[in-house]
């Protein structure tokens, strides 16, 4: 089980308004006690009404007399979570929260950090920012919006200055040249980007020859992916139960047909939610989450989006 699967209940203490369209919420222990500690770039799952489970990334650095808070913004787009929060949630709410995971870890002793943000994406980009600063390191914030009523923690950031350089894309009349950013980096420079998904296409393709360890990616969702061929076997060794996953559907999706409660959020393969170990078989990694070399080594898969290469896969479920 993952690891976001372990929740604890909180109360939601705050809502207070950060941008057009985005709130920030704090989440907090009924006893005033501390809360596990979390590291920048880690993030939450925040269990709502009617089963939705959605990730949402942390907002400051780890203090034990502070709760947890995240931003959220409306989406437009939205499967529930983002619009339920804006138009349901009040403040002295009970709610199940996840044990924080970090999938964007900051690396703090980079000579040099290079921070990338757009839109709601400067939720986890502050917080590194935040400690950054705290420990006097070497960094600089480009943040990109498309107007300025849209920019979250706005007053906080430009005390940075000049470290920050805010864009907004309206006033310029473009979007920001994040390839001029990226390569404006020093050697050995640590780089990081949450945002949309053409931001974080320009942000890899501009980061392209730099060592892949020093290059850093936060995904909201999945780009579209081809259908999965499907065919396969899916065995459960906990239990010895076989299912079969048929074509355009994902282990998560036959698991659930058959009644099966398996720990998910994102659906997407971007939150780690839904981490499985695999006993026997070889996947077919369809995530952004998994390094190539954690992929390569076949340990462990996504099972909302991964399938298999092999006729029949064993998990450890």
């Amino acid at each position: 089980m993952a690891e976001g699967s372990i929740t604890l209940p909180l109360r939601l203490v705050a809502i207070r308004y950060a941008a057009q369209d985005t709130n920030l919420y704090e989440f907090a222990s009924p006893g005033g006690g501390p809360l596990p500690a979390y590291e920048p770039g880690a993030h939450i799952d925040v269990c709502l009404p009617g089963g939705l489970m959605r990730q949402y990334s942390l907002a400051r650095p780890y203090r034990a007399d502070q709760g947890y808070l995240v931003g959220v913004k409306l989406d437009a787009k939205t499967r529930g979570g983002s619009k339920w929060l804006h138009e349901q949630a009040r403040v002295g709410a009970a709610f199940e929260i996840g044990v924080p995971r970090n999938n964007f870890p900051l690396k703090e002793d980079a000579p040099h950090t290079v921070l990338i943000a757009g839109g709601i994406g400067i939720t986890p980009i502050w917080c590194m920012a935040q400690r950054l600063e705290e420990i006097g390191a070497s960094f600089e914030v480009h943040y990109a919006v498309r107007t300025r009523a849209d920019a979250a923690f706005l007053a906080e950031l430009e005390r940075l200055a000049p470290r920050l350089t805010l864009h907004v894309d309206v006033e310029a009349e473009a979007v920001m040249d994040v390839s001029g950013a990226a390569a404006a980096a020093p050697r050995g420079a640590h780089l990081y980007c949450c945002g949309p998904a053409p931001m974080l296409e320009a942000f890899v393709a501009a980061c392209a020859g730099r060592p892949a360890d020093h290059v850093h990616v936060e995904y909201f969702s999945a780009p579209e992916l081809k259908p999965l061929e499907g065919g396969f076997i899916v065995v459960l060794a906990k239990s010895g139960r076989e299912f079969e996953v048929g074509p355009g559907s994902t282990i998560l999706e036959t698991l659930r047909k058959a009644g099966l409660n398996v720990p998910a959020s994102c659906e997407q393969g971007v939150c780690g939610t839904c981490e499985t170990r695999i006993l026997e078989g070889t996947p077919d990694h369809r995530d952004l989450l998994l390094t190539p070399a954690e992929k390569a080594s076949g340990k462990t898969m996504m099972i909302c989006c991964s399938g298999s290469l092999s006729e029949r896969i064993v998990l450890d479920l």
